[in-house]
């Protein structure tokens, strides 16, 4: 390993701590043509649930996830969606996802660097943190994908 520039500073990464899990329904791909850099798609998201320690409730339809399928395989995504509390706070929630083969067999490399906006009041810690997540289909059992969200600690 090579030594730190500034040694006075210990090295350290940064833990995750959950926050929480959701079940995201989807309508079917809507194909948007070639681009200059690969295939463009878009996915309508139609509603879902969501819970964590701290948090429930359930996934507004309306949101939709637009996808970038590059020429060398990996897949960029960008879904824009809100969250709704059980108790009536609306979340917006900015996902940006990338989805790379990996050799092997192995499963695809699936993470996450998620914005978070949060009213002010009982969900505001939401808007002081940086948060990273995962992506997991569920199809073709259910239109839907899983998505685990952490907060960096």
């Amino acid at each position: 390993m090579t030594p730190p520039l500034v040694p006075d500073i210990p090295l350290a990464s940064p833990g995750t701590e959950f926050v929480w899990e959701a079940v995201v329904e989807i309508a079917p791909t809507m194909m948007l043509g070639e681009g200059p850099t690969g295939e463009r798609r878009m996915v309508p998201i139609t509603g879902g649930v969501f819970a964590g320690p701290r948090l429930r409730g359930r996934v507004l339809p309306g949101g939709a996830d637009r996808q970038l399928l590059r020429r060398d395989g990996v897949k960029r995504l960008e879904a824009l969606y809100e969250l709704e509390t059980d108790d009536g706070a609306v979340i917006t929630v900015h996902n940006r996802v990338v989805i790379a083969p990996r050799e092997g067999g192995q499963p695809d490399y699936r993470f996450s660097t998620l914005e978070v906006t949060a009213p002010e009041g009982p969900y505001g810690w939401l808007n002081r943190l940086a948060f990273v997540g995962t992506l997991n289909p569920l199809m073709p059992e259910r239109p839907a994908v899983l998505i685990r969200v952490f907060a960096l600690v």
